[in-house]
């Protein structure tokens, strides 16, 4: 009976995972091995727009398939991998791409933590050395406490 249970969940997993192979590589055959490279390369390369931090070969959100889709059509008409980049991301903007151009409106993203750490560390050095040379200050009270103590240790130590 468990082996029996076993088969058929082994045969239906088998099944899913085939069909659902099928569905991604359905459409795509290419007549040159180059171009079917450039493909995967791009799929790889180029971010589903929905999705947030998948690429459009492993979401499969219909933004995605039709990015794919438009991708495998432009691969087929020679388009090149510069050419197909640059129409995704005249549509959806730097974020279509995993490696964004570093440009003016970028380099705060690229280079604006490096430079809060670096203040960051400026205002903690600044604030250690501020606080060892202040002078304590003690109220006559608080001296006169500080002189019974010491007085008294210097008893205990004799």
């Amino acid at each position: 009976m468990r082996t029996g249970w076993l088969s058929f969940c082994l045969m239906v997993g088998l099944f899913v995972c085939s069909a659902a192979l099928a569905q991604s590589a359905k459409n795509y055959v290419f007549d040159d091995a180059a171009k079917e490279a450039t493909f995967r390369e791009l799929i790889g390369e180029l971010r589903c727009p929905k999705c947030q931090n998948q690429s459009i070969a492993d979401s499969n959100a219909e933004l995605a398939v039709d990015l794919r889709e438009r991708t495998y059509q432009m691969v087929q008409e020679g388009a090149s991998k510069q050419e197909v980049i640059d129409y995704m991301v005249a549509r959806y903007g730097d974020f279509v791409h995993y490696q964004p151009p570093v440009t003016v409106a970028t380099s705060i993203l690229w280079w604006g933590p490096l430079g809060v750490l670096i203040i960051g560390g400026i205002v903690v050095v600044l604030r250690v050395r501020q606080q060892r040379h202040r002078e304590v200050e003690w109220s006559a009270e608080e001296q006169a406490q500080l002189d019974a103590l010491r007085q008294r240790q210097k008893g205990e130590n004799e």
